[in-house]
């Protein structure tokens, strides 16, 4: 027999080093759904899995808005409906499309930033040899009125 595990906000807070503050605002925007003891949530494993998919969406750049979309649609799908299973593929491939021109826009400043380090480093080294041109010229003179 399969035991039906629940959670505190405490203990999903520990386990993803989330605050509670944060859980609670995710139940507000409607992606979680504890159950209530009173006062008290009970979080349910899905709720636990949904709280680990938030955390993984957020750091692929999903917002919330998306990841509200993506569950309900999940939600939806799990009796099949081909059009939803459709726009959640549609979903999926914008993002990963916008996530790859991320990744171009970043090697192209990463270039870009490159590029500038090596022209401040070649004018740090011409400025180099410049004041050592010029102390070597002031102290040229001195040299030759010692010699006098």
């Amino acid at each position: 027999m399969i035991e039906k595990r629940t959670f505190s906000i405490s203990e999903l807070s520990n386990e993803f080093d989330v605050t509670t503050r944060s859980i609670r605002f995710y139940e507000d925007q409607g992606l979680l759904k504890p159950a209530r003891r009173g006062q008290t949530r009970i979080f349910s494993t899905k709720d636990k899995v949904r709280l680990k998919l938030i955390l993984r969406g957020k750091r692929m750049g999903f917002s919330l808005a998306e990841t509200k979309e993506l569950f309900d649609l999940w939600d939806e799908t799990l009796t099949g409906n081909e059009k939803q299973l459709l726009k959640m593929l549609t979903i999926l491939s914008n993002k990963r499309a916008h996530m790859e021109q991320q990744k171009n826009d970043i090697a192209m400043a990463e270039m870009e930033i490159e590029t500038a380090e090596s022209r401040c480093r070649d004018a740090l080294a011409e400025l180099k040899i410049k004041k050592e041109q010029q102390a070597s010229a002031t102290s040229e003179p001195e040299s030759a009125a010692e010699q006098h």
